[in-house]
């Protein structure tokens, strides 16, 4: 070895004897073999030792000092190091198909159990030798991530291998099993758990499987036949013998089945239909956490994928799961309590701020928002942290530093484990092995350890802050507060009367007595006290931080009463209960919206969902505009199948029911002008509709195909809003008036397998698109939908071509049609037909009427609604009045420009333009038709009376106003409506 001096010489001093020692004991093992070869037939050992250049020849001392298990491995198999060389597996990982090949060839050759042994077990330890290698001599671009991914292909190449040659070895046996029902051949599945399924193996890892095969059945052509479930545990178990059993050679991997379901008390193999139905009714916590890295690893992985898609909603909740963090809080606190009692606080992956705190961290984001992230539903530890700033659920930052950390730690973990192939997380204590781990990893000891220190130190301080109880968090109460556990003493009747009702009127309620017997009344209730163990627990951790919360507000008496129908609600939902709990800011933002509104608390009650909003404050108080709506619905319906309509209109149903709770949100801490939250929840509505309008063109197309002439991909249909949604004026619990148009002549049938004549298509397209609207699911309805202002009403075809429209709209339609077309607009469909409407509009808005017709006309339709709806003579008690319909009131000013247009557009076609109030007035007042003065009365009246009736949706009033205070607006309004009508 000519290499030798000069590689010893750069050795650091800490492992220059054991370097030297290492390369002294291979070249004695060398002659040692060359001494047998020389009296035997055997081979003389492989002499590309003595001819590595410099480099190569460091590298090998690298290893040599490092590990043990590398160095018995070459003294044993000398000849290897040439066979890695060829291969370039000295200096990158084969390929997994690669891989598989050499061991198919390998596997080939051997004739029975024993023999296919000592192929998997040497082939194994090739290859580690090659991980090792490359892992301690790693360049600027190899990195632990590499190193992990190396040794899960080599897991999965032994097992597949391994599994292929028993079942063709055991098939003159035990025959083979019955395909499935679709035809598909059965093979075991065989799925990853831990870090194998994460693809991000450790260097003496074992590996934590479970087995199933897909459909019950028997085999054929054996000497007798198997049921399946038999079959597969001879299988298995013989898959385990092969990979697990400790022989001459060694073993391949350590094997750990107690994942399956039941652990080591349930079969070794299941069925899907078993599995399923398991997971279903008895899956128990941390058996979801061990599903989040379950990954098809070998045998029928197509199945194995399937298996898993319908395992998902055991694994991923559809609602932000907070209560898993408390899950994973308990068993952190019971790994800590048995490293502390073995003293293991040197375990760099159990012990504080180790590899399991980092991976909790993932777990926590993946178990509380995989369901709706989807992104997270990955099985790499790797992928889910990189999704998490993109997300926003932690800053760019702070992944980088656990990211870096886990890999560090990581490094140092393959580092111990290198030493002697070893399962081991334990810093070393001898010093020949602290100065082999600090090499491994180019440093020394010290310097090892401050670095560990300072790793371990972040990775605590960024675990704390996803996984810390919110309790201890809180700050201790100044003094003359109430401490949450005065709180926690109250709500479960643990205070003398006297002292409860003190507490509670230190903390400012107005009637002690009242909420004392309310709350305790609620803690005996029923419905609490029939609360399974777990739900009861998270309702009483709830409740001292939710009366704290009360107790900060101005009317604590109100804001209880609000928010309590709220908790109530989600007694059998315990894990909102859990996400108030873990989340501090959720809970004052829910006091903060439903303390001032009881439309707000109802929302919230009714759909528990929208809870999860409570959680981005940076959106909650911020409404998207259209195009950032559009966008975040239509990439929430990409993560949906195509074809699950029913998950889809839920993702539609919450959508909206989200949105619509942050325009309130909004609109209650005065952020928003009046005009913006209308246009807010008029953008949210035409977003939905045209969502609705692609999903039910698509439904029907897909069944009977299209009309002639129109796409496949774009609808040729058209939905006119009137009213409200047509004059951008939606309020809270606003219904949608509307009418659906086509542009065909009515000719023809759609060329799918099943035709329909060209107006019956347009019908179903129209009836399905009301369903989709109307239908209710668990997270309610989307709109109500009103079609009675389409021609002849609700006489006539739901369905209008745009020219049958017209000719209705220029010989058939009542002025109050006309009236109502005013206020009509586009808001969703095909933008060329949509440009017709448009004209068609104009031409019908701008035809000259007879003045004293349309006068009479409109007249005629005001006094039938005000005496329908409006107060009745001498019911003015209390100096109110009915903000809409009541004379000089919002409908009033209505049809003042309503009677504009119609009157006036065939002078002044600008008129026509718009379909909204507002700007209806300002075209008034820019063409003379009203003076300044005028304008601004008639605008600061309709803005007065529409605040009043908006506010009063949120509050729960009714939409009455007060005579005397809005007397000057009702008196300017009556002006006009005289000067115009008399």
């Amino acid at each position: 070895m000519q290499w030798k001096a000069a590689v010893l010489a750069q050795v650091p001093e800490a492992v220059a004897p054991l370097a030297e020692q290492a390369l002294a004991r291979l070249t004695e093992a060398l002659e040692k073999a060359d001494n047998v070869a020389s009296m035997t037939d055997k081979p003389a050992p492989s002499r590309h030792f003595e001819t590595l250049n410099e480099a190569r020849g460091a590298a090998l001392s690298r290893v040599l000092t490092v590990s043990h298990f590398a160095e018995q491995t070459l003294t044993r198999y000398p000849q290897w190091l040439d066979t890695l060389e060829q291969n370039g597996e000295l200096g990158a990982t084969p390929e997994k198909a690669r891989q598989q090949a050499w061991l198919d060839e390998a596997l080939a050759r051997a004739e029975d159990e024993e023999a296919m042994h000592r192929v998997v077990r040497r082939f194994r330890r090739a290859r580690m030798l090659g991980i090792v290698w490359r892992d301690l001599n790693r360049g600027s671009k190899y990195t632990m991530w590499d190193t992990a991914r190396a040794l899960s292909w080599l897991a999965e190449v032994l097992i597949d291998g391994a599994l292929g040659w028993l079942e063709t070895f055991y098939a003159p046996r035990w025959g083979t099993p019955a395909p499935c029902r679709d035809g598909r051949t059965q093979r075991l599945v065989v799925l990853g758990m831990g870090k194998l399924g994460a693809g991000e193996l450790n260097l003496s890892s074992d590996i934590d499987l479970i087995f199933a095969f897909a459909e019950k059945g028997e085999t054929s052509g054996g000497r007798k036949p198997l049921a399946h479930q038999e079959y597969f545990t001879k299988l298995g178990q013989r898959l385990i013998a092969a990979l697990d059993a400790v022989t001459a050679d060694g073993f391949a991997f350590r094997v750990d089945m107690r994942l399956r379901p039941l652990g080591d008390g349930g079969p070794l193999v299941g069925s899907f239909s078993m599995l399923s139905s398991y997971y279903q009714d008895q899956g128990r916590e941390w058996e979801r956490y061990a599903m989040l890295k379950a990954r098809p690893v070998a045998g029928d992985t197509e199945g194995g994928r399937a298996l898993l898609s319908s395992l998902r909603p055991f694994v991923y909740r559809r609602y932000l799961d907070f209560g898993a963090i408390e899950s994973l809080r308990e068993l952190k606190s019971m790994i800590n309590r048995e490293v502390k009692r073995k003293g293991m606080e040197g375990n760099i992956k159990l012990g504080p701020g180790g590899i399991r705190e980092v991976e909790f961290v993932v777990q926590a984001f993946q178990l509380i928002r995989g369901g709706r992230d989807t992104e997270l539903q990955v099985a790499s530890l790797k992928s889910a942290l990189a999704e998490l700033p993109r997300l926003e659920l932690l800053p760019d930052e702070v992944v980088d530093e656990l990211l870096a950390d886990y890999a560090f730690l990581r490094d140092v973990e393959h580092a111990i484990q290198a030493l002697d192939d070893r399962q081991t997380q334990m810093l070393p204590e001898e010093r020949e092995e602290r100065d082999r781990v600090a090499y491994a990893v180019n440093m020394d000891w010290s310097g090892l350890l401050k670095a560990l220190d300072a790793a371990r130190e972040r990775v605590r301080r960024h675990f704390d802050a996803v996984i810390a109880d919110p309790e201890e968090e809180t700050a201790d109460p100044g003094e003359g507060s109430i401490g949450l556990e005065q709180w926690r003493l109250l709500w479960r009747g643990e205070l003398p009367e006297d002292e409860a009702l003190a507490q509670l009127d230190t903390a400012g309620f107005a009637d002690p007595a009242a909420v004392l017997k309310h709350l305790n009344g609620f803690y005996h209730s029923r419905q609490v006290q029939s609360m399974q163990r777990i739900g009861f627990e998270r309702l009483d951790a709830l409740m001292p931080l939710l009366l704290d919360a009360v107790a900060e507000h101005d009317t604590p008496d109100t804001a209880l009463e609000r928010v309590q129908p709220l908790i109530e609600s989600v007694l059998r939902r315990t894990a909102y209960l859990a996400l108030l709990r873990e989340n501090p800011q959720a809970l004052e933002h829910l006091m903060r919206l439903c303390a001032p509104s009881p439309w707000i608390a109802r929302h919230l009650a009714r759909y528990p969902l929208l809870l999860d909003e409570l959680l981005t404050p940076s959106t909650l108080y911020t409404p998207a505009d259209k195009q950032a709506l559009a966008d975040e619905l239509r990439q929430t319906l990409t993560r949906l199948p195509e074809d699950d309509e029913e998950a889809q209109l839920e993702a539609l149903r919450v959508f909206k029911h989200a949105k619509t709770l942050h325009v309130a949100a909004s609109d209650i801490a005065g952020t928003r002008h009046l005009m913006k939250v209308s246009d807010y929840l008029t953008y949210i509505a035409e977003v939905i509709l045209e969502a609705v309008l692609a999903m039910a063109w698509k439904h029907v197309a897909r069944k009977h195909g299209v009309p002639p002439g129109a796409s496949e991909f774009e609808p040729a249909f058209l939905i006119v809003g009137y009213g409200k949604l047509g004059g951008i004026e939606l309020g809270y619990g606003s219904d949608l008036d509307l009418v659906f148009l086509h542009d065909s002549d009515g000719k023809g049938t759609t060329n799918g397998a099943r035709p329909l004549d060209t107006p019956v298509f347009y019908t179903r397209l129209g009836q399905r698109i009301i369903h989709l609207l109307t239908a209710t699911t668990p997270a309610g309805t989307l709109y109500e939908v009103d079609m009675r202002l389409r021609p002849s009403g609700n006489a006539g075809l739901l369905v209008t071509s745009l020219k049958a429209f017209g000719e209705y709209q220029r010989q058939n339609a009542w002025t109050w049609e006309h009236q109502a077309l005013v206020r009509a607009r586009v808001v969703a469909g095909n933008e060329a037909l949509g440009e017709k409407f448009d004209a068609l509009r104009g031409e019908l808005l701008t035809a000259p009427r007879e003045a004293e017709t349309l006068k009479n006309d409109v007249i005629s339709m005001r006094r039938k609604m005000r005496d329908h709806l409006g107060t009745k003579p001498g019911k003015e008690a209390g100096g109110t009045f009915n903000l809409k319909q009541d004379a000089g009131g919002m409908v009033d000013i209505e049809f003042l420009c309503q009677y504009g247009v119609l009157a006036l557009s065939h002078k002044t076609p600008a008129l026509a333009t718009y379909p909204d109030n507002m700007r209806i007035l300002d075209t008034l007042e820019e063409h003379d038709y009203l003076d300044e003065k005028e304008a601004r009365a008639l605008r600061e009246a309709y803005l007065a009376y529409r605040s009043r009736t908006h506010r009063a949706a949120l509050t729960g009033d009714k939409p009455v106003g007060d005579a005397d205070e809005l007397a000057h607006h009702r008196e300017a309004v009556t002006a006009l409506w005289q000067r115009f009508l008399g």
